[in-house]
């Protein structure tokens, strides 16, 4: 895991005037102007043409259904943990652990018996797809993701039980998607991230809402709902290398979320935008290669 070092940003300083400070201000316009930039360098939106994987057979109450799992290069890659790592998240009952994923639109096919049936094309990283070729346990992991994606977007009840086909890569043809690119690409809602348990349940404060996207490949943003403050007199903000601790001014308010993906600390700025009663915060992310 990356070194937890923890930045302090001059936070808890810029307010100590009682009223929003010119600091602050000049934070929120950079914070959003790197979010306007980013949004208007890149198209609406990307076509891709997914490749064959593999493909499962399942069944819903209309039917037979298959999902072929397919792979592109143009899908961004899940963050770099190890199994045990993704093991330990899973058993702790975390959801700071996403596997980006294109679903495509369900399509009517005919199975080896000519008999009708629905087929739905879900891409991931191609990169992230060699890797799970090897693991069992990543197989079954997207599987499940993508099955429990599918259910969601089109409001299905698909069969957990499922058996992977032989020597048939995808049914029927797979066709382009359009993955969005320009507005919030939002990849996470990481309500429930890791929280060490350190704490007794009474001394407990109220952990907030952290909202999280990638609006850049290169930036993460971060909203963190504090509905009973004015403004960010006495709050303290901590971030490392993939952490983030918030710590509210007379003990209402604080967030300790481990965030997989590689952040850069020094370059990371706050500022807490009053009439929202959220602290933004933009965080530049680091290369692989760093």
């Amino acid at each position: 895991m990356a070194d937890s070092k923890l930045l302090v940003p001059e936070l808890g300083e810029a307010e100590k005037m009682g009223t929003e400070t010119e600091r602050f201000e000049e934070l929120l316009l950079q914070a959003s102007k790197e979010l306007q930039q980013a949004q208007t360098s890149r198209p609406e939106s990307t076509q891709i043409q997914p490749q064959p994987g593999f493909c499962i057979k399942t069944n819903s109450s209309e039917g037979k259904v298959f999902i072929n799992i397919c792979h592109s290069p143009s899908i961004p890659p899940p963050a770099d943990v190890t199994e045990d790592e993704l093991l330990q998240m899973l058993e702790e009952d975390q959801a700071g652990f996403r596997i980006p994923m294109s679903l495509g639109e369900p399509h009517a096919e005919l199975d080896a018996k000519g008999q009708g049936c629905t087929a739905y094309d879900v891409a991931v990283n191609s990169d992230f797809y060699r890797r799970m070729q090897n693991s069992d346990f990543l197989r079954e992991l997207v599987v499940t993701i993508a099955r429990e994606g599918l259910e969601d977007k089109y409001s299905l009840q698909l069969n957990p039980e499922w058996r992977m086909l032989k020597n048939r890569p995808f049914l029927g043809s797979i066709s382009q998607q359009n993955i969005r690119s320009q507005q919030r690409p939002r990849i996470q809602e990481m309500g429930n991230l890791y929280t060490p348990d350190s704490l007794r349940p009474e001394e407990r404060h109220e952990k907030p809402h952290l909202n999280l996207w990638l609006e850049a490949p290169d930036l993460l943003l971060a909203e963190i709902d504090l509905p009973k403050l004015d403004g960010a007199l006495g709050l303290s903000l901590e971030i490392g290398e993939n952490r983030l601790v918030m710590g509210g001014p007379q003990q209402l308010y604080h967030l300790d979320a481990y965030i997989p993906l590689r952040i850069n600390s020094r370059e990371s700025k706050a500022a807490f935008h009053r009439k929202r009663k959220q602290l933004m915060v933009a965080m530049p992310l680091l290369s692989v290669a760093s």
